[in-house]
């Protein structure tokens, strides 16, 4: 391992097969191709970021090219070959950013270069970082030269080694061309060691659990791991040890006790809490929609809790964490679980649409609160079913079977303080079986501004007793959904669900009444009564008409 850098990713990048962990029947397949002389002609390497691609990649190069042999490859007294291999400057070893160099001209330059031999290794190598990012007419070029590489005269001949984290972007036409390495994340005992001994050789004063949080969010990278050890340790140079605690507030990671006691309130229905503890959490710098995947993460635990084991190779729970969420999955039914991780994923989804992801979520917190005591005074096993919504209303059986659709739900109107509603108005009880009726009863009600809305930027996607689903549309007033299911609830003693869907949507009313005016004109254009006019009055023009007239008259 080399030293010529202070950055730990670049320090202790791996110089030959055996320092590569977590890859062992890679090395070992490609160490055993070199050595028998029957290595393919391409190298395709795919995985996550900084799990060895390139590293692999240069590996390969100076396997091919070393003066001391693949048995002896070199690993502190470099050869020229390794050594220029290593600081990228070989001269029959290029490295290639496909990411600058997409254009098929690019790829033709490479071409026209691999007609000529190597100049002092035995064999000429491309290697070609991010190929997914070549174009179409790029990898055609591509092909004829991968299946049939030139050989040249001192034996050797053209290896082309492809780096890639988007696989699915490559042509199968090329990935059949070449012997593709499926690069998996590291295990987390095995990164866990890894970045133990590293701290142990830069003397650095890390507590395990410091290092175990490491490993968890590098997700299996070994670059990204080094790198925040490194961070961790720049940020400890004093020589104080890093602890776990200073570790979250260095990495800007929440622990998930924060993250549990939050759920044990959301359960009881205690708001102020849930409001403060999540507030607590993003003053910490959490991202909203970072907490709500590890929202997702806790779901999981609490529905899977049962099939999980703490091991060594896992490092997402502690003891005291893991006795907490058994606690709390013995007081929750599963259903409500599956109906909770549908409403989370909505509110991700939702995120990309809102100015301010930090109140949505809050709002999102007091939903799952509406929606768990809805679901008590219901006294059913979950709001939603897999496949249907289920209500008690004899008005809602229009609903049986509703499919579950792709929507962004809007929570201000499932605010928990309840509109007043006026005494006379209590005792009876409005129906409201269609759009139009709804608009209808706007104009009845003299709800000027909510007619507006809902003939002019309201797409209408579903309707139905207790529900309304429209399409986002930008026109819309902010407040609209709130007023208009404080007014349904006073109009109807029922709260109603309105939800905004990614669908498109029916057009407005006011588009279709245009629409069904000129269609009418024209109608009525051809019809017998027209043409009598005009075979009476031949100059005379059609500006309006009543529809009320029969026009076969």
């Amino acid at each position: 391992m080399t030293n010529n850098s202070t950055v730990l990713a670049l320090k202790y990048r791996p110089q030959v097969f055996k320092d590569l962990i977590g890859q062992e029947v890679i090395s070992e397949t490609i160490y055993n191709s070199i050595k028998l002389e029957k290595s393919p002609n391409a190298f395709l390497f795919t995985g996550i970021r900084g799990v060895g691609k390139t590293t692999f990649a240069r590996i390969v190069a100076k396997a091919l090219n070393c003066d001391h042999g693949i048995e002896n490859l070199c690993n502190n007294n470099f050869c020229q070959h390794c050594e220029s291999i290593m600081n990228s400057n070989h001269i029959d070893v290029m490295e290639i950013d496909a990411a600058s160099n997409t254009g098929v001209d690019n790829v033709r330059e490479l071409i026209e270069f691999s007609r000529y031999g190597p100049t002092i290794a035995k064999y000429k190598v491309f290697i070609i970082d991010e190929v997914h990012m070549l174009s179409k007419q790029a990898f055609n070029s591509l092909l004829k030269t991968l299946e049939e590489p030139p050989q040249y005269q001192n034996g050797g001949g053209l290896k082309f080694i492809f780096a890639t984290t988007e696989i699915k972007k490559i042509p199968v036409t090329v990935v059949s061309r070449c012997q593709r390495f499926d690069l998996s994340r590291i295990k987390s005992d095995q990164l866990f060691k890894y970045i133990k001994k590293i701290k142990d050789k830069e003397n650095g004063n890390v507590s395990d659990e410091a290092l175990k949080l490491i490993v968890k969010l590098s997700e299996g990278s070994v670059r990204d791991s080094l790198s925040l050890l490194d961070r961790g340790l720049l940020s400890n140079f004093e020589g104080k040890e890093l602890d776990l605690k200073k570790a979250q507030k260095i990495y800007g990671f929440f622990d998930k006790t924060s993250l549990i006691e939050l759920f044990n309130n959301l359960f009881k229905g205690e708001e102020d809490q849930v409001i403060k503890i999540y507030r607590r959490i993003y003053e910490a710098g959490v991202e909203p929609k970072f907490f709500l995947n590890d929202f997702l993460e806790i779901l999981y635990f609490i529905k899977n809790i049962s099939s999980i084991k703490l091991d060594g190779t896992n490092f997402t729970l502690n003891d005291e964490e893991f006795n907490e969420i058994i606690k709390i999955s013995k007081q929750i039914d599963s259903k409500d679980i599956i109906l909770f991780w549908q409403f989370t994923i909505e509110t991700i989804s939702e995120l990309e649409i809102v100015s301010n992801p930090n109140l949505c979520v809050e709002m999102f917190l007091v939903r799952l609160m509406y929606l768990k005591d809805l679901n008590k005074k219901n006294n059913q096993d979950s709001i939603f079913s897999k496949d249907k919504i289920e209500e008690d209303s004899n008005e809602n059986k229009n609903l049986a079977n509703y499919k579950i659709v792709d929507q962004i739900k809007n929570i201000a109107q499932q605010d928990e303080s309840k509109p007043k509603i006026k005494s006379q108005e209590t005792t009876s009880k409005l129906f409201i079986n269609s759009f139009e009726d709804l608009i209808e009863l706007c104009i009845k009600k003299k709800e000027i501004k909510l007619k507006y809305e809902l003939e002019f930027n309201v797409n209408l996607v579903t309707f139905a007793n207790g529900r309304i689903e429209i399409a986002f549309n930008e026109k819309l007033d902010k407040d609209f959904i709130k007023e208009l299911s404080n007014k349904l609830y006073e109009w109807t003693n029922k709260r109603w669900i309105i939800s905004l869907s990614k669908k498109k949507g029916l057009i407005t009313k006011k588009h279709e009444e245009k629409i069904n005016k000129v269609k009418d004109f024209e109608n009525f254009k051809k019809s017998k009564f027209y043409n009598k006019v005009l075979e009476i009055l031949p100059d005379s023009e059609l500006v309006e008409f009543n529809k009320n007239v029969d026009k076969d008259d």
